[in-house]
């Protein structure tokens, strides 16, 4: 995977549900192991219940995993969040 990704990597929460990251990203271990490298879309788990973490089983939707976090974009989508990028 090259240093610098040709298309932005966007993350995005999806309203009660998992991080939905796009783009080209490495997902690694506390030791620095890959454990999978994506060009397209990942499902990262935040409900904490997922028998596949870091990714999404959908548990969340088996729990009734709800959050507060998820705010209007532009076009009043509740389900996208912040883009990814350098602190301010």
């Amino acid at each position: 995977m090259p240093d610098q990704p040709a298309t932005p990597v966007r993350i995005t929460l999806v309203k009660d549900g998992p991080l939905r990251v796009r783009g080209p990203v490495e997902v690694r271990d506390h030791r620095n192991r890959l454990i999978r490298e994506s060009d397209g879309l990942l499902l990262l788990c935040r409900c904490g219940g997922s028998a596949n973490k870091p990714f999404c089983d959908g548990t969340h939707l088996r729990i009734g995993f709800c959050d507060d976090a998820s705010t209007p974009d532009a076009d009043g989508d509740a389900t996208d969040g912040a883009q990814a990028g350098p602190p301010a």
